[in-house]
């Protein structure tokens, strides 16, 4: 099955370079994540979250894929900035949605 991992990345720390942003990494893989289930990747990074847990889980069979959706355990973190953990996203597979693809 494809899993296709969102977040949605914003910061509250920045207010004069705010910046939010839908990053989405996919898989093909037979396990399919459950609501609660905690997430690691290569790209996260612990200055500026510690954790994603699975928060919602859409399945659509006819195309054997699904969408799930990350949310960061702790909000306030931010030890780096969102651009540079953007970037670190970005170099470890994940990629940025586009406006025209929400």
């Amino acid at each position: 099955m494809k899993i296709n991992m969102v977040i949605f990345l914003t910061t509250t720390k920045e207010q004069e370079n705010n910046r939010s942003e839908v990053v989405i990494k996919t898989f093909e893989s037979t396990i399919r994540p459950v609501k609660g289930d905690i997430i690691d990747d290569p790209g996260f990074d612990s200055r500026f979250h510690n954790g994603y847990e699975v928060v919602k889980v859409t399945i659509n069979y006819a195309k054997n894929e699904c969408y799930v959706s990350l949310a960061p355990l702790v909000l306030e973190l931010e030890d780096i900035s969102i651009h540079d953990y953007i970037d670190k996203l970005v170099a470890n597979g994940w990629r940025i949605v586009s406006k025209e693809e929400l």
